[in-house]
């Protein structure tokens, strides 16, 4: 996501030096709870199941956060944003100027889980690197002056 070890460390009330330990995997114990709490701020969960294959766990994607995302942003607006629209967008950084309101609310507004979800389905479908997307949703984020601080 492209998050400064500070900036997740706050989000997730967890100490930076926690977060640094975590990301040079040095830590030596983490709780369930404070795991939960550091991955809920990432869009993600622990799910305690039994071990899928790869084939299984790539297959299990529903392959709609794209049309989801696109429905959540337009809840407030006349005109719908198209999922076509959207993926264009993250994979061009060229938004249509009548869908600029849809977008920033989507990044304002919208559970990390499900733009985590948009940044997967692209991986999956075009092999856009996830950090690329990541990082095209903070520029959009800061060019709409977001206060999310997700995108700080």
């Amino acid at each position: 996501m492209g998050l400064t070890q500070a900036t997740l460390a706050k989000l997730c009330g967890l100490s930076r030096a926690t977060v640094n330990q975590l990301e040079n995997g040095t830590i030596n114990d983490l709780s369930l709870n404070r795991a939960s709490r550091l991955l809920d701020s990432l869009g993600l969960q622990i799910t305690v199941a039994p071990p899928r294959s790869r084939s299984e766990s790539a297959g299990s994607r529903d392959g709609n956060a794209l049309l989801k995302a696109a429905q959540t942003a337009s809840v407030s607006f006349r005109v719908s944003m198209p999922p076509e629209i959207l993926e264009q967008v993250l994979t061009t950084l060229d938004p249509p100027k009548e869908f600029v309101p849809h977008l920033h609310t989507l990044l304002e507004e919208a559970p990390i889980s499900l733009l985590a979800g948009i940044v997967e389905e692209l991986h999956l479908k075009h092999g856009i690197d996830r950090i690329q997307t990541w990082h095209r949703m903070r520029e959009m984020a800061r060019q709409f002056l977001s206060s999310r601080g997700q995108w700080q």
